[in-house]
């Protein structure tokens, strides 16, 4: 099991082949520097769940804001 991240791409950097494209992903202000290798479809205005680096899916923005609010219950 691991713990995903849901954050915000802010910008995609195509380098010609679709394993080596990369992302400006924004964590709640926080933007990081994401592989696309396993969400291809990924476009700037989506949210990605990260994990290690790695963005695993595009998820809309609703299940983001629920994610995101489930962590700060946690955190509580």
């Amino acid at each position: 099991m691991c713990l995903a991240i849901p954050g915000l791409i802010v910008e995609v950097e195509e380098n010609g082949d679709p394993l080596l494209r990369t992302a400006r992903v924004d964590f709640s202000g926080v933007v990081k520097n994401v592989s696309l290798a396993c969400t291809p479809q990924a476009r700037p205005g989506q949210y990605v769940l990260v994990h290690a680096g790695i963005a695993l899916e595009t998820i809309d923005e609703e299940e983001a804001r629920r994610t995101l609010e489930l962590f700060e219950e946690l955190g509580e």
